[in-house]
């Protein structure tokens, strides 16, 4: 999968999901920290990139429709440490089929999992 990691998420977390076969692009690799959300997400959505991250700013799903966009993960834990970033995200990454989340808007919490996905389209 092509992932585009947001900038508040551990670097390290790039290594662990090239480890698992993904191709990672942070946006510090491309000179994107500190940017505007708007700008990161053009550039994501230009590469083809599924998007993880905790912001917010992308939390809404009315306005990042399933199926309007190659992804989003939007990880929300209530102790969000490096560590535990690392482990829920990596832990998502290997055990998850994740190859099914393309264009999904999904949530993650320390215990759920929300997937929403593109409506079906009838034909």
């Amino acid at each position: 999968m092509k992932i585009k990691l947001d900038e508040n998420l551990p670097l390290r977390l790039a290594s662990v999901l090239k480890n698992l076969g993904h191709d990672v692009y942070t946006t510090r690799d491309e000179g994107l920290s500190g940017h505007a959300d708007r700008d990161i997400w053009v550039r994501a959505q230009e590469e083809s990139r599924f998007l993880i991250t905790q912001d917010l700013d992308f939390s809404d799903s009315r306005v990042f429709a399933p199926g309007s966009h190659c992804g989003i993960l939007l990880v929300r834990l209530h102790s969000p440490s490096r560590r535990n970033l690392i482990e829920r995200v990596s832990a998502l990454f290997e055990y998850e089929n994740v190859d099914d989340w393309a264009t999904c808007f999904i949530v993650a919490t320390e215990r759920k999992l929300r997937v929403l996905r593109p409506p079906s389209r009838v034909t």
